[in-house]
Parts: C-alpha cells; structure tokens; sequence
C-alpha cells in the first residue's frame, strides 16, 4: 500500500497506530488528518493534513490516492466506511462500539463487489479477546466462553474514551471471578458492554460474556458501585455527567497495567503488558500490514487473521501471550 489515511491520530491510541505504521510500513505514506492540525503530535516519517470529516466534500478530496482508512474515533463511523469501500478503499476500525459495527456490517456486499476489506474489533477489546476467545473455542468442545478484562486506571485515556466508559454503566449486570496473570491474580470482573460478547455469538457460535475490572481494586469497587441502576441513571444526567468526566480526566488511581483473559473451561488464554493503548495501535498496523492479502467484506478480526501467528507477534513488542497447553 502506497498511501494510509488515519483519522483520530491526535488520540493515545491513534498516535501508537501511526508510530507503529511509519515503523511497519516504512516505504507507506501515513497521513494523520483532523480538524486541527497544530494540534497534532508531530511523529517522524507521517504526514499531518487538515480534514473536516463532516464535510464530505473535504473527506473525497482526502481519499484520494488513498489505499487504506485506519478510524481511531467516532466521527459517524459508518458514513466515512461507506465512503471509503465505494471508492475500493480499505477501512479498519479500532471502535469498541457493538451498534456502529452493526452499521458497518450492512456494508458487507458493497465492500466485496469493491473488492476492499473493511476491519472491525481490531485492537485489544475487542480484538485480542476475539482472537483469545476463538483460540480457546477451537482447543475444546464448550459453546461458551467468559473473558475478562483488567484495564490501568493511571493510563491515560481520551475524553471519547472516558465517556463510552461512563456510559456503559449499569447497562448490564452480573459479575464474576477471573484469574489473570501476575501480579494481577484473582480478581472479580463485572460485565460492561464490551463489542466482542456479542460478535462472538455470530462470528463463533458461541455465548460470550465480557467482564470489566480495574487494576486499581479501590476504583473497580467504585465502578461496580457506579454501575447500580439508580446512581448510573443519576450519571447520565448533563451536568453530573460533566462532573465526573472532568473528574475522570485528572485523578490518576493505579497503573498503566492491562490484561485480557479468556475462559471456555477446558482451555484458557491471555494476553498482558502495558499500555492497552500502545496494544491496540499496534494491532491495527500489524493488521494493515496485511490487508491486501485478506478477503474483501466486512470481517471481524477472528475470521481475518490466524489467532496464534497475529497474537505471538503482537506479544513480541513487549507483551506476555499465554495460550495454555
């Protein structure tokens, strides 16, 4: 691929993915676009544009030439992939949100008659979870799988992120125990409405449940205390909602630890390190490295890549894999 556009590139996560892109892809020119190109972190060997992506007379003028769209935010999403695979362009998107992948599904047909690949649930949840969870799936004979999902509170994240968080509360419930690896041990996840749980009902044919806990035990507490029906309704009233959102962006309680956990039974696996940020930008580019190779369609991660080879690579930028016997 000669020309990569990446979209959210200002962001922790965007800036990883164009890091390990320049890195990866040395002879590709990566172009980060936004609305405010001063603003963006200058990294060696990438091009920074400016891109009002509402404008869809803005965004045809920045597909052009273009082989591949890496998305690392939510700026309608489904329209920009729409642009995208009508012009044959490849698109990959690092959102963890389950009704913006149902969007971009329905582009399914579109995507192959352009002969483009469009990528969903690439990054570390979902992403290394689905590839966990289908490792674990094809070494036993159960049709359910528990994954749980251990997050560093200390990291820093972005104001998208932080609110997709604070909106996920007290959407579901139940909670259960998982055992992640070292230092983290037993830990008690609570589910939150990660994309991977339901995607895996399809692209697996398996029932999946995806649990959240924090590094920090005092902030998991507060999690699960914020996610009861009446303070989660209580947060997302406007102004307590911007509360806590500004709140959530100064108070650094615990690490910048992670780790992804996957339990079908008879068979687990998991996958941690630091810096779930750096893991997902990193997982993007390693996936793009390879799109031309891959089936056009809308896919998700699990039927793109062969979990073991993607997930010993990715562990070999300073990540632990562990997928059992």
């Amino acid at each position: 691929m000669n020309r990569i556009l990446v979209l959210g590139g200002y962001g922790a996560v965007g800036l990883h993915a164009v890091t390990a892109l320049v890195s990866h892809l040395r002879t590709t020119d990566v172009v980060v676009a936004g609305r405010n190109p001063h603003r963006a972190p200058r990294v060696p060997g990438s091009t920074v544009v400016r891109l009002d992506a509402a404008d869809s007379g803005d965004l045809a003028t920045a597909l052009n030439g273009v082989d591949a769209v890496l998305m690392c935010a939510e700026l309608d999403n489904a329209r920009i992939a729409r642009a995208c695979l009508e012009r044959g362009i490849h698109y990959v998107d690092v959102s963890a949100s389950h009704q913006l992948h149902v969007e971009i599904e329905q582009l399914d047909e579109l995507a192959a008659q352009r002969q483009a690949t469009a990528a969903l649930s690439v990054g570390l949840v979902p992403g290394v979870s689905n590839l966990l969870a289908r490792h674990c799936v094809e070494q036993s004979t159960t049709r359910q799988v528990h994954i749980g999902v251990l997050l560093g509170s200390g990291e820093r994240h972005g104001p998208a992120a932080l609110a997709w968080t604070l909106d996920g509360l007290g959407r579901l419930h139940g909670s259960w125990a998982m055992r992640f690896p070292a230092p983290h041990g037993e830990r008690t996840v609570h589910r939150f409405p990660f994309s991977d749980q339901y995607t895996l009902s399809t692209t697996l044919n398996v029932a999946a449940s995806t649990g959240l806990c924090l590094d920090s035990r005092l902030t998991t507490a507060l999690l699960a205390a914020a996610g009861q029906p009446g303070i989660a309704r209580l947060l997302h009233r406007p102004w307590v909602r911007r509360i806590m959102l500004d709140a959530l962006a100064k108070i650094k309680v615990g690490g910048d630890g992670f780790a992804v956990t996957v339990d079908s039974g008879a068979s687990q696996a998991s996958f941690s390190g630091r810096q779930q940020s750096r893991a997902t930008g990193l997982a993007a580019a390693l996936l793009i490295r390879d799109l031309p190779a891959m089936p056009s369609g809308v896919r998700h991660i699990e039927h793109l890549v062969e979990p073991r080879a993607f997930l010993t690579e990715l562990a070999a930028n300073g990540f632990t894999l562990n997928l059992g016997s």
